[in-house]
Formats: C-alpha cells, sequence, structure tokens
C-alpha cells in the first residue's frame, strides 16, 4: 500500500516534468520516490494513450517503458470488437497478462475472464487495476499460461496472447518462435481447450511468413494501426476454419479487408465505395503510358496498414485509381477517390529534375513537406537540392515513373 506522504507527493507533483522533478526530490528519504515517479509519469502517459484509465483514481501504473510498450486504448478497443465478433460471451484465457491493457478492454466481451501471469507484482497490479474498473468477470490466476490451459477442465470461447517479444539478453526479438511462449509449439495444446486463438505480434514481422509458421487454421490477419503509424499484427487462429484467410487493414476507424486467395475485397470493409475500374491500367495496376494525357488531378498515399499489407493493385481496383509505377506505392486518379485508405492531395503541378524545369514550376515555394517514393535521392538530399525549408502547406512527394523518369509532384492536402 502507497504511504500517504508518497501519494501526496503523486498527487501534488501530477503534472510536473519527471526529470526536473527527479532532481528536485532526489535523495528524500520520506516518500517512495521511483514508485512516484513511475505513477506520475505513468498517468502523464496514459492521458495520451489510456484516457480510460487516466480518468479513474487510484490505477497503479508500471515502470516507465512498460507503459510506453503496452497497448494503446484504440488498439485494445479494436481487438475487443474483434473478440466480440468472434467469440463473445463464454469464457476468455488470456496466458500472458502482463499490465492488463488488452485483457481489460477484452474481457467486457464475455461472461468470465481468466488473467494469467507469472509474476506476482503484476498479478498484484492487475488485481487492484481492474477492480478499479469495474471488471466484475475477471480472475486473476498467478501461473505460467500454458500450463494453466493444459491442466484446466474448462473450454473457453476464445485465448489471448501477447507472447514476449525479448530474448534472454533482454533484446528485442520479432519471429514468433524466438517469442515466449513459442506460439508455434503451443498452438496445438491451446485449441485442444478452446474454440479461437489470437495473437498479438510485432508490427515488424510480413504477416505472410507469420501465417506459414503458424501454418494452419489461421482465420484473420488484422493489421493494426494508429495515426498512420503501424502498431500491431493479429492473428486469429481458430480450431475449426473452412473459409477463406480475410486479411483486415485498420488504421483508425478506417478498415478495409480482403481475401488474398480470391483478390476480392470483403462487404466487411467499413465505407461504401465505387468500384470504379482506371481506363489505362497494366495487369498491376500501373499506368500503362509513359506520360499521362493530362496532368492527374489527384495523388493517393495509401494509410500504414494498407503498406503493410502490401495490396497495392486491390487497392487501385477497388478505388478506381492506378499506380504511379509497382514500386511507388503513390496512386493518381482523375476524380476524387471517396474514402481512399490513406492522405489524399490535389496535384498542382507535376515537374522532371531539370533545373529550368525545376525553377518555373516551384516559382515562389519556398518550403515544402517532401517525401520520396522509389527515388534515387534521400529526403534530406533532395531538399538540399531544391533549396526548401521543411513545413508549410505543400507537398512534393518524389518517384520514378514505370519508364524510369524521376518525377516530382506538387501537391496540397485535399479538403473535405
Amino acid at each position: 500500500m502507497t504511504c500517504r506522504k508518497t501519494a501526496e507527493f503523486i498527487q501534488a507533483h501530477a503534472d510536473d516534468d519527471i526529470r526536473t522533478l527527479a532532481l528536485k526530490a532526489g535523495g528524500r528519504e520520506d516518500i517512495d520516490l521511483p514508485f512516484a515517479l513511475d505513477q506520475i509519469a505513468g498517468r502523464q502517459t496514459a492521458r495520451r494513450k489510456l484516457p480510460s484509465w487516466a480518468a479513474t483514481e487510484g490505477i497503479t501504473y508500471p515502470p516507465h517503458i512498460s507503459m510506453e510498450q503496452c497497448s494503446s486504448e484504440q488498439t485494445a478497443r479494436y481487438k475487443a470488437d474483434v473478440a466480440r465478433r468472434i467469440a463473445g460471451g463464454g469464457l476468455l484465457i488470456d496466458i500472458t497478462g502482463g499490465f492488463g491493457v488488452d485483457f481489460s478492454f477484452m474481457a467486457r466481451a464475455f461472461d468470465t475472464a481468466v488473467y494469467v501471469e507469472r509474476q506476482e507484482h503484476l498479478c498484484a497490479i492487475a488485481q487492484k487495476n481492474l477492480a478499479l474498473l469495474g471488471a466484475a468477470n475477471c480472475r486473476i490466476v498467478n501461473g505460467d499460461g500454458v500450463d494453466h490451459v493444459r491442466t484446466t477442465n474448462v473450454h473457453a470461447s476464445m485465448i489471448y496472447a501477447d507472447p514476449a517479444r525479448r530474448n534472454g539478453n533482454g533484446g528485442r526479438t520479432y519471429a514468433i518462435g524466438d517469442c515466449t511462449p513459442d506460439m508455434t509449439e503451443v498452438m496445438d495444446t491451446l485449441l485442444d481447450k478452446t474454440d479461437h486463438v489470437m495473437i498479438k505480434l510485432s508490427p515488424m514481422l510480413d504477416w505472410h511468413k507469420a501465417v506459414s509458421d503458424i501454418g494452419r487454421n489461421v482465420r484473420e490477419v488484422h493489421i493494426v494501426s494508429a495515426a498512420n503509424e503501424c502498431k500491431e499484427l493479429l492473428l486469429v487462429i481458430s480450431r475449426e476454419c473452412d473459409r477463406p484467410l480475410t486479411v483486415f487493414c485498420a488504421d483508425d476507424d478506417n478498415v478495409i479487408s480482403y481475401t488474398p486467395e480470391t483478390g476480392r475485397l470483403t462487404p466487411a470493409e467499413s465505407p461504401t465505395h465505387t468500384d470504379a475500374h482506371p481506363q489505362s491500367e497494366n495487369g498491376d495496376g500501373t499506368e500503362d503510358k509513359t506520360e499521362p494525357s493530362r496532368a492527374p488531378l489527384f495523388l493517393y498515399e495509401p494509410n500504414a496498414s494498407i503498406m503493410k499489407a502490401g495490396c497495392f493493385a486491390l487497392v487501385g481496383r477497388r478505388y478506381g485509381v492506378r499506380q504511379i509505377s509497382k514500386d511507388s506505392h503513390l496512386f493518381i486518379s482523375d476524380k476524387p477517390a471517396d474514402n481512399f485508405p490513406g492522405r489524399e492531395f490535389t496535384v498542382e503541378a507535376m515537374t522532371g529534375m531539370n533545373k529550368k524545369e525545376l525553377k518555373k514550376t516551384l516559382g515562389t515555394v519556398t518550403q515544402a513537406n517532401i517525401a520520396t517514393r522509389n527515388f534515387p535521392l534521400s529526403v534530406a538530399e533532395l531538399r538540399r537540392r531544391l533549396r526548401l525549408k521543411d513545413g508549410g502547406d505543400t507537398y512534393i512527394f518524389a518517384t520514378t515513373t514505370a519508364d524510369r523518369k524521376h518525377i516530382l509532384f506538387i501537391c496540397k492536402r485535399k479538403t473535405t
């Protein structure tokens, strides 16, 4: 239990800068300073990452690095929605409880939820926090998650795992087989006791390789991004799976899904779009002319989940846009594409790298946001070449066309 003086210190310095506070309060023996600093920093991080937790008085937070690495409320709610749709009701078992963020949100989709964690102090924190959050249907088990599943006599609707991605020396690991537990080794054990398994994996993993490593019965792949940054890769494995694999690309509230085997975008995507096809398009969704008959009006940059999924030709067909080249991962169209999953721009001009052409096209532009895709110069090198400052409301996309011409698109963000 937190002593009174430590609790008062936390309350009094809730909004202070942690580094400055650590220096000022260093040497005080009447408070537990490391714990207090963790709580103050944790609450500050939670305001951004876990707003409903930050609004709950008395929550205990782990050390700063754990707070930065734990799921955000947004991604935890996403997992809860997936769990509810696939296996809602019945029993959930989380075999890698940890700080308990994912568990706290997923538990609401089930009648009963069991949190299993080997570290006793994390179990104590979870017990306290879950009570404060009103999770009355939860049970805490201090032990090994796989052993708990192996010995239980109860059949679960879903088992959730976020395997540890650090080796014995504390270094980061990414491959499924290098995580603890190794999900490729324990999958049969888990599927003996549940209908569905959901695994959270590193966003660094290639989803094709992850599916191949699991080997069978992968029902869904979810590539989850927030604010256009890929946060996590989720796999859902079902004991009985008689449907094609579906890949979901989720970026904030925009979710599209497709079936790789058929190359068909499924009705599960959230927006409604037209299925217009570009008039001049190669089989890979790229422009089939060296130069369009007129400058394209709109340019599109796919969000992080689409980039990770790699379903570019499919997106091109679905949204009526075409790739500049197969390696650019940028799209153009002559008409606006409604609800494109990414950033949309109005193209104001196009130019090659000829000095006179550049000078004429850029005109009075003195600053711009620059991005390079499949281009021989880095952003820094191109910025020096163009002598432009960073920022402003002009965007320049530098890329290479299908016939190997270097081209710059001068754009403005498309407004609704």
